[in-house]
């Protein structure tokens, strides 16, 4: 006997949807639009706010990448003015010795041409030229340092020149690096962006307002409430809660937007505190303590990448530029999987 099966109401299963969904993430409305009429709603509504997310992290590790060339590009740029400014001095130091030695040197050519001897016969006081003459010698003897002096100087100009010209084409490659990152970002929340407006208006408010993936497991982690651990902490952690509400802008560092190692840096430099640009970078810039014993001002990274960061603000919530779309808010601590928890 022939038996037919009834097909899952869903018509594929829950990890096939999320594949389908993952291959099509660059034109995710028109995926959406031809999935099965039968797909449950929920399903699809979790497998796009978790491509969302995946992107969003994506973005950020971009970001990091972005911000880290970025940093170095204006680290390049001031180093070759540097180096520029040193072989423009040096050219005018090498510029003035050969005047110098020009001037000395047109002085003996016009009175060699006497001879020593008879102008020692003519001379009216024979003392005073033979002064003279031990003075010239002084002289071409001081020339001769004078003229290997300007051969090193001439040697230092040269190496000024080939650093400068080394530095610029490192910071021609990192400014390309910059763009590569910048297009890569771009093109991560654009995709984010557009899967998000293919859900409809409810639930991508909801979205919108929601924490970062696993939201909520920090609600059940006993954390203190406690003071800063320093002065400069409490500096930081008053100019954190000044940027709440202000827009996560990817690559800035305030003062009127922020991506997530934007904003630490920015509320610490508040506090007279010159933190590294990168999460990654700050997450190594002081004491690291275990996460039950966080103090408001410590910086929490997250994921082992350190792609994401925020700051400890007591009561179990940090403060954090999140994503494009959402503000600076305050969000659990959990939020995300803890790598570490920094003092600085």
């Amino acid at each position: 006997m022939v038996t037919h099966r009834r097909p899952s109401p869903s018509g594929l299963t829950q990890s096939a949807r999320v594949t389908v969904l993952s291959a099509a993430a660059a034109t995710a409305a028109a995926a959406l639009v031809a999935s099965p009429a039968s797909a449950d709603p929920q399903d699809t509504q979790a497998a796009t706010q978790a491509r969302v997310d995946q992107l969003y992290e994506q973005a950020e590790q971009a970001t990091e990448r972005f911000n880290k060339a970025d940093e170095r590009a204006d680290e390049l740029r001031a180093e070759v003015d540097q180096a520029q400014d040193e072989a423009a001095r040096g050219q005018e130091r090498i510029n003035q010795m050969r005047g110098a030695l020009g001037s000395v040197a047109g002085a003996q050519y016009r009175s060699g041409g006497i001879d020593p001897a008879l102008a020692l016969l003519l001379s009216a006081d024979p003392d005073s030229y033979l002064d003279k003459a031990a003075a010239l010698d002084r002289i071409s003897a001081r020339q001769a340092s004078d003229l290997h002096e300007l051969r090193a100087a001439q040697r230092k100009l040269a190496q000024h020149r080939s650093e400068a010209s080394r530095k610029l084409t490192e910071l021609e490659r990192s400014r390309a690096t910059v763009a590569r990152h910048k297009r890569t970002v771009e093109r991560k929340l654009a995709e984010a962006r557009q899967l998000l407006n293919s859900l409809p208006p409810d639930e991508r408010d909801e979205y919108d307002r929601s924490s970062r993936s696993g939201a909520g497991r920090s609600e059940t982690l006993p954390m203190p409430a406690g003071a800063p651990a320093s002065a400069r902490a409490g500096a930081a952690v008053l100019a954190a809660q000044q940027a709440v509400g202000k827009p996560y802008i990817w690559g800035a560092n305030g003062p009127y937007g922020f991506d997530c190692s934007g904003l630490t840096q920015w509320s610490y430099a508040q506090a007279g505190v010159a933190l590294p640009r990168t999460s990654q970078a700050q997450r190594y810039a002081g004491q690291q303590v275990p996460l039950d014993q966080a103090q408001p001002g410590d910086l929490v990274a997250y994921r082992d990448d350190a792609s994401h960061i925020g700051m400890y603000m007591g009561n179990g919530q940090v403060v954090h530029a999140p994503y494009p779309g959402a503000p600076v808010r305050y969000d659990p601590v959990g939020m995300m999987p803890v790598s570490s928890v920094t003092r600085v």
